[in-house]
């Protein structure tokens, strides 16, 4: 699978779009000083290579759950991958990543009561076959969080190498 090439004409474009995706292309290419259509052919190019993708960002206060915790993970080896997505399954689940360092798998999860933190954490993931330590974190103050730069995702779409 080869990189996929983005010049400085692709870079403003996404430029613009990280600040306002709603922008209309006619002004983007007067911004640009290019045609409607490339500003038009580039966007949808930028798409399809999965290089950019428009959706509407949540505010954490529109969860119910307004705490974010981090689930570190301890898992065989051999079973990481199965393990990390048994765990990508549970829906209070908001986000999981095959680490290197001290833990192998860490979740992401939004949660209002430790109760709650707890029963994902020992009774769902603790539980699962090949789970031998899992380790929480709950962030109390958030001093950076960049939400324009995500990972565009399929639940189903796996790239060989790519963890």
């Amino acid at each position: 699978m080869s990189a996929p090439v983005i010049d400085d004409l692709d870079r403003q474009l996404i430029a613009i779009l990280s600040n306002d995706a709603r922008v209309s292309n006619r002004k983007i290419a007067a911004d640009l000083g290019v045609t409607e259509g490339t500003v038009r052919g580039r966007i949808k190019r930028l798409q399809q290579e999965r290089l950019i993708a428009f959706t509407a960002i949540t505010s954490f206060g529109l969860e119910n759950s307004t705490k974010m915790a981090f689930i570190g993970v301890l898992a065989e080896v051999e079973k990481v991958r199965e393990i990390a997505q048994q765990i990508a399954n549970l829906s209070s689940v908001n986000g999981v990543m095959i680490t290197m360092g001290r833990f192998n798998v860490l979740a992401i999860c939004l949660f209002n009561e430790l109760d709650a933190l707890h029963a994902v954490a020992s009774d769902q993931i603790l539980a699962l076959p090949g789970v031998h330590h899992v380790e929480t974190s709950i962030a109390v103050k958030t001093i950076k969080y960049n939400a324009r730069v995500v990972r565009i995702t399929e639940a189903d779409h796996v790239v060989e190498g790519d963890d």
